[in-house]
């Protein structure tokens, strides 16, 4: 089952969820602020997706007001600690499907080819 990880109150996780329901793609919701990410999926994502920075959300509100050298996390534990203080930090939705594989982000044509629909 495809799991999505998100804000509730985000407008592309609604979008994504939306999307996923009108063309019946199993899925579950998780909330990153109800179930915080473990530092081992934070890794394994991040593994995934380019590395801790190619996960953040840098034109975010909470982003933009952190200090400085909060935003300049030198090592993977920095960030593991960062975004498990602050999982809105991460871009949404961070989809993953049941053989691994992790996308970020929504689009209609992306979620078509991601799930084969034509």
């Amino acid at each position: 089952m495809t799991t999505v990880y998100g804000l509730k109150n985000c407008d592309t996780c609604k979008k994504a969820t939306k999307w996923l329901d009108r063309f019946d793609v199993a899925h579950n919701f998780v909330d990153y602020r109800d179930a915080k990410p473990t530092p081992e999926m934070l890794v394994d994502w991040a593994g995934k997706l380019g590395g801790f920075e190619a996960m953040v959300n840098k034109s975010s509100t909470t982003w933009r007001q952190l200090p400085d050298n909060r935003k300049a996390a030198a090592s993977d534990a920095e960030w593991k600690l960062l975004l498990r203080e602050y999982p809105q930090l991460i871009r949404r939705p961070l989809v993953v499907t049941d053989d691994g594989t992790i996308t970020q982000g929504f689009s209609d044509n992306g979620f078509k080819k991601r799930f084969g629909i034509e």
